[in-house]
């Protein structure tokens, strides 16, 4: 045999067997904030596909069950894990962009931005990522073709899906605009009204659009009978898209962020255009700078929000990073992060007020996230939006296709502050074929022992949720404790510390107090968070979803 086909053919073998000896999870796992999407991914992976194909089904299945958090007319971030002795990391960015008519004075009217502009109707929406991203995954990791994968949420739409208490809820909050648009009164209201508990809500137009796009793949939404759909129905009620918004539309990889921690752990998450993922990464590291895990509750509270009032300041520097120059080497410098937990008082709250000033922002809450682990060790974490819930409340007319209104996370007044009293970033401004800023942080914590998956809806409190789900992680608490943790959140402006009801008794609020923190009672518990657990020297998995929402946490072997 000649030297170099032996050297190839030992190289092989020695190939063979590295892979061999990977560790690999006893069981599958699903976790999603839909019963019927957890059941798309399952009945994926029983049909021979991988964790992308399942991540391909149930997005598609929430789009349909969940249409007021995601959809084919919105985005989102697949967060990907290749298994393997040394395991590859992908991060797939399906951000929505800004149609190539759009400027920063898309919403300016007579001197003065008309917020609404950004809120409801088809001015509001960016051009979707979903359905691209859909497509990519198919064709570049799964297994099984778009049109497999696409079955479940295919016959979802067609035969119809339950109406739960969430949905009545997201419906009641955006009732008035839905009514105003006629397309999506008659889909998603009953008579003009929200739907009654357990009513049906069928979408055979949407069902059409999938079928569609799994025949024909990217060129089934992005052109063709839908894209003149959508370009027909966006055109007549105002909006500016175009042929080549929707024929230029690509997802893009990018390299995830990846940080060294403490112990042997390595987190893995969102880049821009994720802001979430920085202000996750920076908090980590501050914590890891105090005695964190020695405090008591008070003093660890105090703690986490002092991290997350210097990362959130941090947050109006990031943009869209084939716009913007993102300062990722100097935000995430030892030094740098050093300096700002050393600044921290051990009693005292820093007034937002007395640390440099920084620009602020505006983000919708009202998300999806999912994750899945496949018995090779291939996972997704995905974290999806249409930003409002139900978005801008318009559906192009034939499709079924619900428009995000995501336009409205850009900074369309740079010059002012907007809602919330915070002041406009001009990276984030809006610009032609750009992707706005995000919170979704889809994450990853890696060692040679473990691998934990955790994302949650919840706009700006996303990375503050995250946060809290993997200190829970880091303490040793039970998965299932980790989605359900009473959460508290602080994102420099305003300066408040808001928390859900059981999140503090009253003396820890009473010591709070005494060192400063302003708080915030939020009467609403909000985030919906995913979470798994992979522990590789036994194999076992688990997995939990979020009690605060109707999702579903399931195993699979």
């Amino acid at each position: 045999m000649p030297y170099k086909t032996l050297l190839a053919s030992l190289l092989l073998t020695c190939t063979l067997a590295t892979q061999a000896a990977a560790p690999k999870p006893q069981q599958a796992a699903v976790a999603t904030a839909h019963p019927a999407a957890t059941v798309a991914g399952l009945e994926t992976l029983a049909h021979g596909g991988n964790a992308f194909d399942a991540a391909v089904a149930i997005a598609a299945a929430l789009a349909v069950a969940e249409p007021y958090g995601s959809g084919l007319g919105g985005g989102g971030f697949f967060l990907l894990r290749q298994a393997g002795e040394k395991p590859a990391y992908r991060f797939v960015d399906a951000r929505e962009r800004a149609p190539l008519a759009a400027g920063p004075d898309l919403y300016r009217r007579n001197g003065t931005v008309q917020r609404e502009l950004s809120l409801n109707g088809p001015l509001a929406a960016a051009i979707p990522g979903l359905p691209a991203a859909l497509a990519h995954l198919a064709e570049r990791y799964g297994k099984l073709p778009l049109n497999d994968s696409l079955t479940p949420a295919i016959r979802l739409a067609r035969d119809g899906v339950g109406i739960d208490r969430v949905y009545r809820e997201r419906a009641e909050w955006r009732l008035q605009a839905l009514q105003q648009d006629p397309a999506s009164a008659a889909i998603f209201l009953d008579q003009g009204q929200v739907p009654p508990l357990h009513g049906l809500l069928r979408q055979p137009a949407l069902a059409r659009t999938l079928e569609r796009l799994a025949r024909d793949g990217h060129a089934g939404f992005y052109a063709g009978e839908t894209a003149r759909l959508l370009l027909e129905g966006v055109k007549t009620a105002g909006g500016v898209w175009s042929a080549r918004d929707l024929r230029d539309y690509r997802v893009v990889e990018r390299q995830p962020l990846r940080i060294s921690l403490k112990s042997g752990r390595e987190l893995i998450t969102a880049p821009p255009p994720s802001a979430g993922g920085i202000a996750l990464a920076q908090s980590l590291l501050m914590l890891q700078e105090l005695p964190w895990q020695k405090a008591g509750a008070v003093q660890r509270s105090h703690y986490v929000v002092e991290v997350l009032r210097r990362a959130y300041r941090d947050r109006g520097l990031l943009g869209d990073p084939d716009q913007v120059r993102n300062p990722l080497p100097r935000l995430l410098a030892p030094d740098y992060l050093e300096n700002l937990a050393k600044g921290i008082a051990l009693q005292h709250a820093t007034p937002s007020t007395s640390l440099p000033p920084a620009p602020g922002w505006r983000e919708g809450d009202h998300t999806t996230h999912f994750t899945v682990l496949d018995t090779e060790g291939n996972a997704v974490a995905a974290t999806l939006s249409i930003n409002l819930p139900f978005g801008a409340a318009f559906t192009a007319p034939g499709t079924g296709v619900l428009l995000n209104n995501e336009m409205d996370d850009f900074a369309a007044d740079p010059s002012g502050s907007n809602a919330y009293g915070l002041t406009g970033s001009q990276a984030n401004l809006i610009a032609p074929g750009k992707r706005p800023l995000s919170s979704m942080s889809p994450t990853f914590i890696e060692s040679k022992t473990e691998l934990a998956s955790f994302g949650t809806p919840g706009g700006s409190r996303i990375p503050s949720m995250v946060l809290l789900a993997v200190l829970d992680y880091l303490d040793g608490k039970p998965v299932q404790q980790w989605p359900a943790t009473p959460r508290y959140h602080h994102q420099y402006l305003p300066d408040v510390v808001e928390y859900e009801p059981d999140a503090f008794s009253a003396s820890q609020l009473r010591s709070l107090e005494m060192r400063g923190h302003r708080l915030k009672r939020v009467e609403r518990r909000y985030g919906n968070q995913q979470v798994l657990l992979w522990r590789k020297d036994s194999g076992q998995v688990e997995a939990a979803s979020d009690p605060r929402g109707v999702g579903r946490a399931e195993l699979w072997k």
